[in-house]
């Protein structure tokens, strides 16, 4: 009957490490896998209000709608008022989104303005276990000057990012 200690070859020895660190990056791998979403995983554009002095306050009241391929209007922004920013959601089956911009003054004075926002869409992948999501490219503005005096592009690319704005709308003076 034999006692004592078994000892390992340093043959074996390598081997047994080796199975270890193999069996150590399958944890880590598999860990890995379980990646979690972005909370804030909204994308949306940015706007600020100017007046025609360039200053940030809104005192009117602003609805905004969209128009759809469909030829349905859907309401986006309902009777903003008081506030020099709000965001907006953004298409991502469209090279062009169209805009219609509804402002009533405190006299009661009522403009419909359009405003076309053309864009890329970049595809944004983060995991298979997360929603697909698209970022987008802002390529060119343009509107109608009812109301509107002009609307500027600030920060191009949209994404998850709400801090930034995208865009600037500045109005004409109100009589």
């Amino acid at each position: 009957m034999r006692t004592g200690r078994h000892t390992l070859s340093r043959g074996q020895k390598a081997s047994l490490a080796l199975v270890a660190f193999f069996m150590a990056c399958s944890v880590a791998m598999m860990s890995c896998s379980s990646i979690n979403c972005p909370v804030q995983n909204t994308v949306r554009t940015q706007f600020a209000i100017y007046d025609n002095k360039g200053e940030a306050n809104f005192v009117d009241s602003l609805w905004v709608w969209t128009e759809r391929q469909d030829g349905i209007d859907t309401l986006i922004l309902n009777a903003l008022t008081g506030k020099s920013t709000f965001t907006l959601p953004i298409s991502y089956m469209h090279p062009e989104d169209q805009l219609i911009f509804f402002i009533a003054d405190t006299s009661h004075v009522q403009t419909i303005d359009t405003v076309w926002l053309k864009k890329d869409d970049i595809p944004h992948f983060e995991s298979v276990d997360c929603a697909a999501h698209f970022f987008h490219q802002l390529t060119a503005i343009r509107s109608t000057h009812y109301g509107i005096d002009s609307v500027t592009i600030v920060n191009s690319l949209v994404n998850y990012d709400q801090n930034k704005t995208h865009l600037r709308i500045y109005f004409k003076a109100r009589h």
